[in-house]
């Protein structure tokens, strides 16, 4: 018998509340949080959440690289589920909403789901994917890439942080390293703040994802010589901070060269020794190079290569470049996006269809799963920031698109 999907609504306040109270668990003075992937912060986290989705009757897996898949059965178990996924792990000075929501959301769909007493035909599987930021461990969106067969394992485990702490052994540390086979998804669908200006903008409250932008990670190292500030000539000087900030201009320009839609960005950098009276003789920093248009991408990568090699040669320093992360455009699967699209139309949420500058786990997914991404407005597009903001009615708005988005596609499958 089909779901009567009009009738039946997530519950806001018990959403938001679910927010609030897992945004303690790592929260910054400045109100947001700070819980980086497998710090034993994540651990806490993660026993909150598996302990929340086994209270509604799932059974919960954890795979090679801490992947957590918790399945509610449906009518014919053979079916491969479909899936909700996003992340827990943030910034060290993230906000309460990047990521969290998605995953939060699904919770709320398999609560109203129990409460409703609905079973679907094939099962439903909300996904925790480890690592998606990137923010401790390089590349973002780490071990949904294993799961989607970009990386192996072994890459994953062999990841350090700044401090030298390997992926594995973190893993290991709080317990998360788990023996779940790689399974298919029929859907997979993930809910998140657009982390950019548009829907506020334009006064949409949701984002119907059409795909993923191109985007290229580096890693960049000078080697100049380090000297005595107050005893060194200026033009016998071999000063690797002053190469790096002509750099970082070219990066900026490079940015603005292939606008509006090119974004170029250098997010990190360090100085060594970083001495007040020493010229600084290493320097260490990321590149951050994005465009909806692969063969933008390449175009800038051929820019980025030719003027950090002159400006090297310019300031007789050694330059080493290497790309750490390659993900190309994604489109996302039509299915997908009519199934978010009638959903907002159905509950009559202003809509726009819109790309999504960030990456997300869902760039992967959509490698082996028919995916898509529905986006609601963040205050002033602000993200990656502990004062990063959205509504209680925004977020209940996409996971009730959510929830009418996963049944629909449930029916449409079993048809």
């Amino acid at each position: 018998m089909p779901i009567d999907i009009a009738n039946l609504a997530v519950n806001a306040d018990r959403l938001w509340e679910t927010i609030l109270q897992t945004a303690e668990i790592g929260a910054t003075p400045k109100g947001g949080i700070n819980r980086q992937a497998l710090t034993a912060l994540d651990g806490r986290v993660r026993d909150w959440f598996a302990a929340a989705c086994t209270e509604l009757g799932c059974g919960v897996g954890i795979d090679a690289v801490g992947n957590m898949f918790a399945r509610r059965p449906g009518r014919d178990p053979s079916r491969a589920p479909i899936a909700m996924g996003s992340h827990l792990d943030t910034q060290p000075t993230g906000g309460k909403f990047d990521g969290i929501v998605g995953v939060l959301a699904g919770l709320e769909v398999l609560r109203t789901l129990a409460e409703a007493g609905i079973e679907t035909e094939a099962p439903i599987e909300l996904i925790n994917w480890t690592n998606e930021e990137g923010a401790r461990f390089a590349p973002a969106m780490l071990a949904s890439g294993v799961f989607a067969g970009v990386f192996d394992a072994a890459f994953a485990y062999s990841r350090t942080d700044r401090d030298g702490d390997s992926f594995a052994a973190a893993l290991d540390r709080i317990g998360y390293r788990g023996t779940a086979a790689p399974h298919a998804l029929a859907a997979h669908f993930e809910l998140h703040i657009e982390q950019g200006p548009i829907l506020e903008a334009e006064q949409k409250t949701i984002g119907v994802v059409t795909g993923v932008q191109g985007m290229r990670w580096y890693e960049v190292k000078l080697v100049g010589l380090d000297g005595h500030a107050g005893a060194t000539p200026m033009r016998l000087r071999r000063d690797a901070l002053l190469g790096a900030a002509r750099m970082i201009e070219a990066v900026h320009r490079i940015g603005t060269h292939f606008a509006p839609d090119a974004v170029a960005t250098v997010g990190l950098i360090e100085n060594k020794p970083n001495s007040r009276n020493v010229i600084p003789g290493e320097v260490f920093f990321s590149v951050d190079l994005r465009h909806p248009d692969d063969t933008v991408v390449t175009a800038m990568d051929a820019m980025l290569q030719q003027a950090l090699a002159d400006i090297a040669t310019a300031n007789h320093l050694e330059l080493s470049i290497a790309c750490t992360w390659d993900s190309p455009a994604v489109r996302f699967d039509p299915d997908c996006i009519e199934a978010v699209r009638a959903a907002a139309a159905a509950i009559g949420a202003p809509s726009r269809d819109i790309v999504s500058g960030a990456g997300h786990d869902s760039a992967y997914i959509a490698r082996v799963a028919p995916t898509t991404m529905i986006f609601i407005p963040c205050a002033g597009g602000l993200s990656h920031n502990e004062a990063e903001s959205a509504t209680k009615a925004d977020i209940a708005a996409g996971a009730q698109v959510l929830l009418r988005a996963v049944l629909a596609t449930d029916q449409r499958l079993a048809e």
